[in-house]
């Protein structure tokens, strides 16, 4: 007496085995561009973003920075991080931005007249930028 069942065979047709095959082939064509993902996390990790209330105070209050400035901005930044800051206040000849090393984001920004009678809290470091 044969006990085998032929509807095991049938098996491979059924809607999970695709979408394995689906992910298999996907994956294997991200496989080659995995060192180009990668380079593009980290180019993204680095760059620096401004937060919604930052971006309005830099338009509200006429503050330039210009491409060069964001450049050096992110080295130190990255430099910072490094050296296990987490929030840090960055100054320019005409501006001051509260910074989260951690996530890359400008916080909030004001021009230097504005900064200079105020105290800063919860940063534990400063990058001083000058042109």
């Amino acid at each position: 007496m044969n006990t085998w069942d032929h509807r095991i065979l049938q098996a491979p047709q059924h809607p999970s085995f695709v979408t394995r095959e689906v992910k298999k082939t996907n994956k294997e064509i991200n496989s080659s561009s995995f060192k180009d993902i990668l380079v593009q996390e980290q180019l993204e990790q680095r760059q620096l973003k401004i937060s919604k209330h930052a971006a309005a105070r830099i338009q509200e209050r006429k503050i330039e920075i210009n491409a060069k400035q964001w450049q050096r901005i992110e080295a130190k930044l990255s430099e910072a991080k490094r050296k296990g800051i987490n929030d840090s206040l960055v100054l320019l000849n005409d501006a001051a931005l509260l910074v989260s090393a951690r996530n890359n984001t400008v916080v909030t920004a004001m021009d230097r007249n504005e900064a200079e009678d105020r105290i800063f809290t919860n940063i534990n470091g400063a990058i001083l930028i000058n042109d």
